[in-house]
């Protein structure tokens, strides 16, 4: 059987600063599997990059997001949100052709802190020649308070080709 999802994302960073931007977001998500009939977001916040390297880079970013989420349950009211959006985000070149990208989300709310969700994304691409490469990836999630019947932790691994577009 299969189900739908689909998540589209939007982000844009003013950098201000040479090691600090200032960057705003919206995304949309459906996700049938954890009965997710809509989920939007819009944030904005600081974002610092914390190393000067070329071979590595790490960035922190700390944001507001208003979030609305509506599942199909049967049980949770419409949900209207303010949450946190805290995240690490490395990126590691160890040579011309392999990289190495990780970000991990902490998003509290901040009404109830008890209620949180952390979502962490990591990839291995590999170019195999120009433009073309071939990419690992693992995507974990952890939801305290998911729709009913949904585990509060989840992952996904993923095995693909990547060609870049210049």
């Amino acid at each position: 059987k299969f189900e739908n999802s689909l998540i589209s994302h939007l982000r844009y960073n003013y950098r201000f600063h040479p090691r600090i931007a200032w960057e705003a977001f919206a995304q949309g998500q459906y996700n049938k599997i954890n009965l997710i009939d809509f989920r939007g977001l819009i944030g904005t916040g600081p974002r610092f990059k914390l190393t000067t390297s070329e071979n590595y880079k790490v960035y922190l970013g700390t944001l507001a997001m208003l979030e609305y989420e509506e599942v199909t349950d049967g049980v949770t009211p419409l949900q209207r949100n303010l949450r946190g959006s805290t995240y690490v985000s490395f990126s590691f070149y160890p040579t011309d052709r392999i990289s190495i990208i990780s970000t991990t989300y902490y998003q509290p709310l901040f009404k109830q802190f008890s209620d949180y969700r952390i979502s962490s994304q990591s990839s291995l691409a590999v170019d195999l020649f120009q433009d073309f490469a071939v990419k690992l990836s693992h995507t974990f999630i952890y939801d305290a308070f998911p729709a009913v019947g949904i585990p509060n932790s989840q992952y996904e691994f993923t095995t693909g080709f990547a060609y870049t577009f210049d």
